[in-house]
């Protein structure tokens, strides 16, 4: 006579363990080094990009507004503004807009107001 294998009990519910799940991984990625802002001692001093700091020729309508000396564009965009602020120029309700005088109107092209980002596209058209 054979003899049957006999099944292992089967546990009860309670006894039932879930196996060990693997670790999960952390949600927020681990720090980033900090970011390198001490400057080397020995580092030269970093020099400005030659092509802003070249001095560019007004035309005479914005030399009505900035002066009539050759200055960088960088310095352009400063002076152009100091007037609007001088002068109160920005619109109140969005800051972003410029309400021209009638310097400023020359200079835009007849404009009576523009945005802040249109304004240096219209100015760079009266330097050279």
């Amino acid at each position: 006579m054979a003899t049957a294998a006999k099944k292992p009990a089967a546990k009860p519910a309670a006894e039932v363990t879930k196996p060990a799940a693997a670790p999960k991984a952390a949600a927020k990625p681990a720090a980033k080094p900090a970011a390198k802002t001490a400057v080397k001692a020995d580092a030269p001093a970093r020099k400005p990009n030659a092509a802003f700091m070249k001095p560019m020729t007004i035309s005479p309508t914005l030399a009505a507004v900035i002066g009539t000396e050759s200055i960088p564009r960088t310095e352009v965009t400063k002076k152009v503004w100091e007037y609007i602020k001088k002068h109160d120029l920005q619109d109140a309700a969005n800051r972003r807009n410029i309400n021209a005088d009638d310097k400023l109107k020359a200079v835009f092209g007849g404009k009576a107001q523009v945005s802040m980002f249109e304004m240096t596209k219209l100015i760079s058209g009266h330097l050279s």
